[in-house]
């Protein structure tokens, strides 16, 4: 299992209210004793602050709120000896506009740097009618009336990888952390990177609406050009042993993400299904049997994702309250239990909702672009809770105030708390892990789905046994078949007996067939 780590709201080691690396360095204990294998850590980069980091000034460094590069070489010397891995975050689709590359464009149009961005002569209106993902026109003005293309936020530009310098800087920035232990990277907008040559109108806008990127969106994404990046990259990863390449690859089209996983690019490339579902049979069904297939077909895992950095806490998403939770941890074992390697977004095995951030104080681009119409995402990135202090653990005890409010009653989540809570989230996630490990059907068998009205079976088969987890997502108790032994419940209210189980609402439980 993967564990994502938002940096800045993780831990603060020095008082500052930003989470930093020696913060999440002095909490990795709490990773192995949860069941980690790797952590994914969000960009920790100097960057210009207009998107969570997203935006990056210097590739080959450390932004000082975080620490310094001996810094994450400390954090990675301590990771490999509790037998935890460490994924960077890389960021090839567009820089931050503070970046020295960017920074000589403005100064002087005919720089070699000017090439590697995508710049359009003075006019009256842009170039073409893309649209930028965080709300209005992909297209600003430079000061001396040129257009440049972002399509984020003004201050990203977006990189013209069609310049061979950009290439071969981003190889220099992969070998530089490799050189360091880094096992590997999470590429954000991996589907991006190349725009068409002619650019050209899109048929049609984007909407933040849609699913994914589909045809609407066929000038700006999925260019075909963007899988020989991936070879080249996994080439280099190849030289390193046992480092990994996972895709961020926001389609609509499940088959062309799987394009990204073939046995001579990347190794994985997120399948967001799940995070994208409703509750819902039928969609969990799809979900996860379309995922199987796809990835099946290129030979490659599916890396399984149910929250992220990007989307509101899955505990709201199902619900809220005691439903949404109820919802939640039915969720993740069923997410345990498929093949593949799921990502466990920080905060969620605590259960935590997404939080309600004043307008004042949100410091998301979404939200600040769209005049407010778009909530943003916040909520989903305030500090982690670790005890019942005042500052529920993030910082030390009289520190400046974490960058993001801390809710009222987050103490109530915090990791102290359930840790010594034999019903908690937190319990069961690590219960699900440790029967993971020790049952090889759990995550790395043969997985087939099936439906009965609002129950929802995935049977695992290994070489030695079959697990099954049945999920109940509908509104009444159902009685389950048990020929076995049940290793473990999303809720303590499930009964068994006489060779079944009593499968209460929006509930799952694992069982291991005789």
């Amino acid at each position: 299992m993967v564990y994502q780590v938002y940096l800045r709201s993780f831990a603060d080691s020095n008082g500052d209210g930003i989470g930093d690396l020696p913060g999440l360095r002095s909490r990795l204990p709490y990773l192995a004793w949860l069941g980690v294998d790797a952590l994914w850590i969000n960009p920790h980069y100097p960057s210009g602050g207009a998107d969570g980091g997203y935006d990056i000034v210097d590739y080959r460094a450390v932004d000082p709120e975080y620490g310094d590069v001996s810094d994450l070489e400390d954090l990675v010397a301590d990771a490999r000896r509790l037998g935890l891995r460490v994924v960077l975050d890389v960021v090839p689709n567009h820089t931050s506009d503070r970046h020295p590359w960017f920074q000589a464009a403005l100064a002087d149009p005919d720089c070699p740097e000017a090439a590697r961005y995508h710049f359009s002569p003075p006019s009256d209106e842009p170039p073409n009618n893309w649209q930028s993902l965080f709300g209005g026109p992909a297209w600003s003005r430079t000061p001396d009336g040129r257009w440049y293309l972002h399509l984020f936020a003004p201050e990203q530009p977006d990189l013209n990888w069609r310049d061979p310098a950009v290439a071969a800087d981003f190889e220099q920035t992969l070998r530089f952390w490799l050189d360091r232990g880094i096992s590997g990277f999470r590429v954000d907008v991996a589907y991006g990177l190349f725009k068409d040559a002619g650019l050209r109108d899109n048929p049609g806008a984007y909407s933040p609406t849609l699913f994914g990127h589909g045809p609407e969106q066929a000038m700006t994404w999925n260019q075909p050009e963007v899988h020989d990046v991936w070879r080249r990259w996994r080439g280099i990863c190849d030289e390193y042993p046992d480092t990994m390449l996972v895709g961020e690859v926001c389609l609509a089209d499940l088959e062309q993400v799987a394009l990204y996983s073939r046995p001579d690019e990347m190794h994985q490339s997120f399948s967001f299904r799940l995070l994208k579902s409703s509750w819902d049979t039928a969609a969990f069904a799809d979900a996860v049997r379309s995922a199987l297939d796809v990835f099946g077909g290129v030979g490659a895992p599916v890396s399984w994702v149910l929250g992220n950095h990007d989307k509101d806490r899955q505990v709201t998403r199902f619900g809220g309250g005691a439903v949404g939770t109820t919802r939640a941890r039915a969720a993740a074992l069923l997410m345990l239990a498929l093949p593949g390697s799921p990502y466990v977004y920080a905060g969620d095995e605590l259960g935590l909702p997404q939080a309600t951030v004043p307008d004042a104080v949100k410091r998301d681009p979404i939200f600040h672009r769209s005049g407010g119409a778009r909530a943003g995402r916040d909520g989903c990135r305030v500090p982690m809770p670790w005890n019942d202090s005042p500052g529920v653990g993030f910082s030390p005890e009289e520190s400046a105030h974490p960058w993001l409010p801390v809710p009222e009653g987050w103490d109530r989540y915090a990791v102290s708390a359930q840790a010594r809570d034999g019903g908690s989230m937190l319990t069961m996630y690590r219960r699900a892990l440790a029967l993971r490990a020790a049952h090889p059907s759990l995550g790395s068998g043969e997985a087939t789905v099936s439906t009965q009205d609002s129950v929802l079976t995935v049977r695992c088969t290994g070489t030695a046994e079959t697990v099954r987890c049945v999920v109940n997502m509908g509104s009444e108790t159902v009685l389950v078949g048990a020929p076995g032994a049940v290793l473990l419940a999303s809720t303590t209210r499930v009964r068994g007996s006489l060779g079944s189980v009593a499968l209460p609402p929006d509930s799952a439980v694992w069982i291991l067939e005789d």
